[in-house]
């Protein structure tokens, strides 16, 4: 089983900063390679949304609403990947969830591509 785990959310004043970050580690399976690396977020009374995502070479796409604010970053050696956030607002108070398009296996000729889900942090952002 892979698990993604999710840190760093937390509360700060509207015009701050945070970077939640997420990693991914298999229990059993081995993790041989991620491909895409993801940040959703649901915002109350919103279904959830991509926030940003970028590829194993490091092309990144950001959603309309967050363009210009928050950077993705990624770190593959330790299978883990960033969401600098910056100039917050109220409304981008809610739930951040990591998703990834992972390979994994417990030997390499036997692996296979899944999707991974966090459980999520929250970000609350107060005016």
């Amino acid at each position: 089983q892979v698990q993604l785990v999710e840190s760093g959310g937390n509360s700060v004043q509207a015009g701050g900063s945070l970077r939640p970050s997420c990693e991914a580690s298999g229990t059993y399976q081995r993790i041989f390679d991620i491909n895409i690396m993801e940040w959703h977020r649901q915002l109350p009374g919103r279904p959830r949304e991509l926030v940003a995502k970028i590829t194993r070479t490091g092309v990144s796409h950001y959603g309309d609403s967050v363009k210009g604010r928050l950077i993705i970053s990624r770190d593959n050696a330790r299978n883990a990947w960033y969401l600098q956030m910056n100039s917050l607002k109220p409304e981008d108070s809610g739930v951040y969830s990591c998703k990834a398009d992972v390979e994994t296996g417990y030997r390499y000729d036997e692996a296979d591509w899944f999707d991974f889900w966090g459980r999520g942090t929250q970000v609350t952002v107060s005016s």
